[in-house]
């Protein structure tokens, strides 16, 4: 049996929970209904959902359903988002987005995913696209309610080690420097997609699995003042230390992906993955937040609903499902 703990200074904390959620990847030629995946996500008490695009079948079967919703702006409609006007960003967002979904299920609109360091040829379009949707959710009365960010690859970071060094890649500062500009502005989150498996399996010479899987009793890295027990609080760290260095403290941060594989990678096992993926939700859950934000928890996707077969790449990437394809849990975790 797995036994999870939490720092006693942790649990004497005032803290407040924060949102659990999961990715809806769809690169695979096997998945479930929509109907049988709504039924899978209410009766494990599922309750937010990122969607990577605005599919409509997908949008049309989680209408009703009072589950929230990330919804993916494709990398490939930002040039055409941003060189329009507002007007028609409202148009493109209501033939695509509200015709199919309630507004008060959609949490946040993600533009682009992973732009800025995968993505580069649609690195300029990105925070004019987020104004021009902006000025259209205005127009609506939505722009409190709906925020919008785009998700970002670890990458970003030419430096993350220790957490006090985080600091953009300089080749991405003038891309950079506008969005977080525009987050702060809005009051809107910084997304960032964390994978401390990657991190691990890349330097695992210095990484320790059990700093990875939440396992060290005890701290593994003093950073100054603050000591840090496992790598997905010192990653999450090194992007607000990043972004003060910018001169922005105090952006928000939720984490739009984050996982462990089940098999095809060194040790990607069930055990590892749920291992990893139950202490992100228990720490989620209690609001512990991280060493430099204490008592805030850290709003939290986990990658993936499903195994993913038509993903390319490493043969681990197609193996991060929770779930299998009749429903069933694939390791035991619990989501409340």
């Amino acid at each position: 049996m797995l036994i999870f703990l939490l720092p006693l200074f942790f649990l004497q904390s005032p803290t407040v929970a924060a949102p659990i959620g999961i990715c809806y990847g769809r690169v695979a030629d096997n998945l479930p209904r929509p109907s049988d995946v709504i039924n899978l996500l209410t009766s494990n008490g599922i309750s937010n959902v990122r969607v990577f695009n605005p599919d409509p079948l997908t949008l049309k079967s989680f209408s009703g359903t009072g589950i929230n919703l990330i919804i993916g702006v494709p990398n490939e409609i930002l040039p055409s988002l941003a060189a329009g006007s507002p007007t028609f960003s409202l148009e493109w967002l209501q033939s695509n987005i509200f015709y199919n979904i309630p507004t008060n299920q959609i949490r946040y609109l993600a533009v682009g995913n992973e732009v800025l360091s995968k993505d580069p040829y649609y690195s300029p379009f990105v925070v004019p696209a987020m104004t021009n949707l902006y000025q259209a959710l205005q127009t609506l009365n939505l722009a409190n309610s709906v925020k919008l960010s785009s998700p970002q690859a670890a990458s970003v970071l030419s430096a993350s080690y220790p957490p006090s060094s985080g600091t953009f890649d300089p080749y991405i500062v003038s891309n950079i420097v506008p969005l977080l500009r525009f987050l702060n502005d809005t009051n809107s989150p910084f997304m960032v997609n964390v994978y401390p498996y990657l991190s691990y399996t890349s330097s695992s010479e210095y990484i320790s699995l059990d700093y990875a899987l939440f396992r060290s009793d005890k701290a593994v890295l003093q950073d100054g003042a603050l000591a840090y027990g496992n790598l997905f609080y010192a990653s999450i760290d090194a992007f607000i230390y990043a972004m003060e260095k910018q001169g922005f403290v105090g952006v928000p941060l939720v984490v739009t992906e984050t996982g462990w594989p089940t098999s095809g990678g060194a040790e990607a096992s069930l055990e590892n993955a749920l291992a990893y993926n139950e202490n992100v939700v228990r720490r989620a859950l209690a609001g512990v937040g991280t060493p430099k934000r204490p008592g805030q928890g850290v709003e939290v996707y986990l990658f993936d609903l499903f195994d993913e077969d038509g993903k390319s790449g490493e043969e681990y990437e197609k193996h991060f499902g929770i779930f299998g394809l009749d429903g069933s849990k694939i390791y035991d975790i619990r989501f409340n």
